[in-house]
């Protein structure tokens, strides 16, 4: 390991290399999970098939992000935790209020929170949004017979 020179700056970590391993890493974790379950074939699709392909798709987006790393400028990763924390509260808001009241509520409240992360609030973006992310459970729920307590 070299030794740094009087007054040279440490490395930084780059925003676009840590988005890349971060990215491959979680495309990893439920890839490598998925394998638990039987993957079953495309016209019978068994209950580890969706994970994977999912996380495959999310691995190739890791990777073009490593590769576009290597190649491009260099940024300064900028670690904003109080985003992180809204996020994270989202998620929460929308599972305890999915549980308690319905489908429906948790994903207005779930996007009015994360959108206090955004740096320009817009309360029409946000509302649209969340009509749309509505819109689409519900055409889950419709078109799929999926069982989600949407009211």
């Amino acid at each position: 390991m070299a030794r740094r020179q009087h007054g040279e700056r440490p490395a930084m970590l780059d925003q676009t290399l840590a988005r890349g391993l971060l990215l491959c890493a979680i495309a990893l974790a439920f890839g490598l999970g998925s394998l638990n379950y039987e993957i079953g074939h495309l016209y019978r699709a068994g209950p580890g098939l969706f994970p994977l392909v999912v996380a495959s798709a999310l691995l190739c987006i890791g990777v073009l992000t490593l590769i576009q790393a290597w190649f491009g400028t260099r940024a300064p990763a900028d670690l904003q935790v109080r985003n992180i924390g809204l996020i994270l509260l989202a998620l929460v808001v929308f599972a305890v209020l999915s549980r308690f009241v319905n489908m429906t509520v948790g994903i207005v409240a779930m996007v009015f929170v994360a959108s206090l992360a955004s740096q320009t609030f817009s309360v029409r973006r946000t509302a649209a949004v969340a009509v749309s992310l509505v819109a689409i459970a519900f055409a889950f729920q419709v078109g799929l017979k999926l069982n989600l307590p949407m009211y």
